[in-house]
């Protein structure tokens, strides 16, 4: 019997060390090589250096001054990311789409683009569509005090074009250039 099992073992051994230690070494050096911002964590830094987030994960911010991401069925926590899991005929679902777009109207023009209110598959989607972000220009110009067209500029300075998909804007980093005032100030 022994001489079934110790074959067995020395193959698990041997296979633990190439696919469980070798493999997953070789590709984060790979990684950290080839791709070292990705690798780690696609970090956003401000003006000073400091790291204020990930360009992969959305990010809470309160206030009318700030373009606000999509809502998060996580509350932007990225231990429990994930959709809510409510399906399309559930009231409750219905109702805080219906809330959310009440809150919203007040604050733009109607109607409210459905990524505001709406959460994407993980819960924490950074990207917005440059629409979704022109939409919140007129609430964000009211409470800093600055002309509408500045807000426009900057969304089109942070507007990232893939190769394959829809134009995007992420919310972190447009925030973060409203908060360091990296648009121009002079009217067109």
């Amino acid at each position: 019997m022994f001489k079934q099992i110790r074959p067995a073992i020395s193959v698990l051994a041997l296979m633990t060390l190439i696919a469980g230690v070798a493999y997953p070494l070789a590709v984060t050096a790979i990684a950290h090589a080839v791709f070292p911002a990705q690798a780690n964590g696609s970090l956003i830094r401000d003006a000073e250096g400091a790291v204020r987030g990930s360009a992969l994960l959305a990010q809470r911010f309160d206030g009318a001054q700030w373009f606000q991401p999509r809502p998060s069925a996580a509350d932007y926590a990225t231990v429990a990311s994930g959709a809510s899991n409510l399906a399309p005929s559930n009231p409750a679902l219905a109702e805080r789409i219906s809330k959310d777009a009440q809150r919203l109207v007040g604050e733009g023009v109607s109607p409210v683009p459905m990524e505001l209110v709406t959460t994407s598959a993980s819960g924490l989607d950074p990207h917005l569509s440059p629409a979704a972000a022109r939409w919140q220009i007129a609430r964000i110009a009211a409470a800093r005090s600055i002309p509408a067209n500045n807000l426009e500029r900057l969304i089109d300075q942070h507007t990232e074009r893939p190769l394959v998909g829809p134009a995007v804007v992420n919310v972190l980093a447009l925030n973060l250039a409203l908060a360091d005032n990296r648009f121009s100030t002079e009217p067109e």
